[in-house]
């Protein structure tokens, strides 16, 4: 069994559900509390062990690579300020040299797509993929859980979370099989399935451990839901010649994708750290009673359209 060292995340979007926010900006770069989405993504790779991050990114999409690149001025300005704590995040986030690479996606062909323009930079090796805008939340990054399940069984491995029964139409289901190790077999795969034709209420939750004969697949997969390159499509295939397992995650994943989610996250996220807890708590319980009230509908030239 050869280990994971690699890690894909697609950042190519156009992240159209949050436009005006993500016209100038990529989506990616939308902070949660104080980090970059994409930055929690490359921190839960690192937690997993994952020594080279492989993104695939598009056009102006350059504020990605400089914010993991090393900025001079900025750490001179921190240095002579004396802002020790600040340098020391900086220095925390900073990926080795060497350790981290861009691919294009010029066109947005969908996920499949994404994954397979990294195929030159992962090479013949087993390799993780994560998707930024689904955020670890729990003790353990979902990575981890699906590491750990990988040393059990080698092969490819997915990361699950259970849906409302009625929301299969809206992700990537697998079908339950037998219990192995921390996880269970997987039966098979559907992309978006209505809900009467769901094998299960799993679903795939942006985290995957894959083998690189993917690539090859990848190559040749006609395209499917939304007329584009599915990897659900193309997992399904590999399933027939290598075994696939499902790491159910027992923490909660964000999608920041949503606005929900994303407003979801902020406020997890914040209520979990001692310095923003006490501070925050408060204020969001008098909001929600406010709302409850009534009282609480914001003007006009603040609603979204």
């Amino acid at each position: 069994m050869k280990k994971v060292t690699k890690a894909v995340i697609p950042v190519a979007g156009l992240g159209t559900r949050f436009l005006p926010a993500t016209k100038a900006m990529p989506k990616e770069m939308l902070t949660v509390v104080d980090r970059p989405v994409v930055q929690y993504a490359v921190d839960e790779a690192r937690e997993a062990g994952i020594e080279h991050i492989v993104f695939v990114t598009g056009r102006n999409k350059h504020v990605i690579e400089d914010h993991f690149d090393i900025q001079p001025e900025l750490i001179e300005t921190l240095t002579r300020a004396g802002k020790t704590a600040q340098l020391a995040v900086i220095e925390e986030l900073q990926l080795d040299a060497g350790n981290v690479s861009f691919t294009r996606q010029q066109v947005p062909l969908g996920l499949g797509h994404a994954v397979w323009c990294a195929r030159d930079l992962v090479g013949d090796e087993p390799f993780a993929l994560l998707l930024p805008d689904m955020v670890s939340f729990g003790v353990q990054g979902c990575l981890a859980t699906a590491m750990q399940l990988y040393r059990s069984t080698g092969g490819n491995v997915l990361s699950v979370e259970q849906c409302d029964p009625l929301e299969t139409k809206s992700y990537g289901i697998v079908g339950k099989g037998e219990p192995v190790a921390e996880g269970f077999a997987i039966t098979e795969m559907v992309e978006k399935p209505e809900p009467s034709q769901a094998p299960s209420n799993y679903y795939i939750n942006g985290r995957y451990i894959l083998q690189p004969e993917i690539f090859d697949l990848l190559g040749t997969q006609e395209r499917g839901a939304g007329n584009e390159i599915q990897l659900t499509d193309a997992m399904a295939r590999l399933a027939r010649t290598q075994p696939f397992h499902a790491a159910p995650f027992t923490g909660r994943m964000f999608d920041t994708g949503s606005k929900a989610g994303f407003i979801e996250a902020n406020v997890a996220m914040a209520l979990a750290r001692e310095d923003l807890r006490d501070l925050v708590y408060g204020p969001i319980a008098e909001l929600v009673a406010l709302h409850a009230r009534g009282a609480g509908t914001p003007s006009r030239i603040n609603r979204s359209a």
